[in-house]
C-alpha cells in the first residue's frame, strides 16, 4: 500500500516535472510583477472612478467571462471584513441577454450593446482576454471608451489586437502563450487590484473633491 505523500513508487522525472511546471508559472508571475507601476496606475484610475460615484463593468468570454463574474463578486461582496462594498456588475450573467444580442447582432456585439444601454460615462470598462484577440472584448472597450468610461484590459500573450487599440487606457499583459497560466496570473491581477483600490480608498486626498461615502 501506497502511503500518502510517498515517493517511493514515483520516478524522480515525475517530481522534476512538478517542478518544472510550478517554476513556468512563477516565471510568469514574476514578469508580470515588472508592470507593478502599471498595476498601481490602473487601480489608482479606477479608484479615482468609484471615489466618483461609477461602477465597475467586467466582461470576458469563455474562462474569462466566469472571471468577470468573480471579480465583480469580489468588489460588491468583500470577503475581507470591514472593507467596502463597491459597485460592480459582470455582463457574462444574463444568459438571455447575451444569446439575444448574439442571435441578432452577433457575438462580437455582446458586450458593446450591454455597455451603451447600462453604463454611464463614469464608470469603469474592465475587458479580460487570454490571448487579446477576443472581438467581443475589443469591441465591448472600444464602445465603453466611445462612452467616456475608463477602459482597463488584462490580457495574454503578445496582448493581440486588444493592445493594438488606441483606446485601451491601462493595459496589463501576461507574458505567456499558456491560457492557464494566464488565467493563473490573472486571478492574482484583480486580485491585487482590488487590494490597491481599497488602499486608495484609505487615502482619499489621492482621489480628489467629493468623497462617495
Amino acid at each position: 500500500m501506497t502511503v500518502q505523500g510517498d515517493r517511493s513508487n514515483l520516478p524522480d522525472s515525475a517530481a522534476e516535472a512538478v517542478q518544472a511546471r510550478f517554476e513556468r508559472r512563477t516565471a510568469a508571475t514574476l514578469e508580470f510583477a515588472d508592470q507593478a507601476g502599471a498595476v498601481a496606475s490602473a487601480a489608482h484610475a479606477m479608484a479615482v472612478r468609484f471615489h466618483q460615484g461609477g461602477k465597475l463593468v467586467v466582461f470576458g468570454t469563455g474562462g474569462a467571462s466566469t472571471d468577470a463574474q468573480h471579480v465583480a463578486v469580489e468588489f460588491v461582496h468583500p470577503v475581507i471584513v470591514g472593507k467596502r462594498a463597491l459597485p460592480a456588475i459582470s455582463l457574462t450573467c444574463d444568459i438571455a441577454t447575451v444569446t439575444a444580442v448574439a442571435a441578432h447582432e452577433g457575438m462580437a456585439s455582446i458586450f458593446a450593446h450591454q455597455l451603451r444601454y447600462l453604463a454611464e460615462p463614469a464608470d469603469i470598462a474592465l475587458g479580460i482576454s487570454a490571448d487579446g484577440q477576443c472581438p467581443g472584448v475589443l469591441a465591448g472597450l472600444v464602445a465603453a471608451r466611445e462612452r467616456g468610461l475608463l477602459t482597463v484590459a488584462l490580457v495574454g500573450g503578445s496582448g493581440g489586437a486588444i493592445a493594438a487599440s488606441p483606446l485601451i487606457d491601462h493595459l496589463l499583459v501576461t507574458n505567456s502563450t499558456d491560457p492557464r497560466i494566464v488565467k493563473e496570473v490573472h486571478v492574482t491581477t484583480y486580485h491585487v487590484l482590488w487590494e490597491l483600490v481599497h488602499v486608495f480608498f484609505e487615502q482619499s486626498a489621492l482621489l480628489g473633491p467629493g468623497v462617495v461615502r
